[in-house]
């Protein structure tokens, strides 16, 4: 076997290591514990409130379009940061590059705005 495969294997054999520790501590565990259910200990917890109503409600999906909406505006600066941090090492095709990536988002953002998305209600 080469010195390559057997760095791979190395990295197996730990790897099958962590998993039956794991697997040991929380069957152990599972098995060690007291398992007394009562009806209080059972009911779902609320922040301390007792729970109102049905457990199951219906989310607008606007909040989650806003979430996503959040999440892309901001990797973008994931990407300006390290271009800003180092703009003299790539010069003008970094900055013609960065430009047009930066026109990509607003045109993103100005067609969520004109839909309506970035509205909260």
């Amino acid at each position: 076997m080469s010195l390559f495969l057997r760095d791979y294997l190395n990295v197996v054999w730990f790897g099958l290591a962590a998993v039956l520790v794991a697997g040991l501590l929380l069957g152990l565990a599972a098995a060690v514990r007291p398992s007394r259910p009562t009806r209080e200990k059972l009911m779902a917890y609320e922040s301390g409130v007792d729970p109102v109503g049905m457990g199951w409600s219906q989310s607008q999906v606007r909040y989650y379009v806003f979430a996503l909406l959040f999440v892309i505006f901001d990797v973008e600066a994931v990407f300006i940061f390290p271009w800003a941090a180092s703009i003299e090492r790539y010069g003008v095709f970094g900055l013609i590059t960065m430009l047009a990536f930066i026109i990509l988002l607003l045109d993103g953002l100005v067609y969520a705005w004109k839909r309506g998305l970035l509205r909260w209600v």
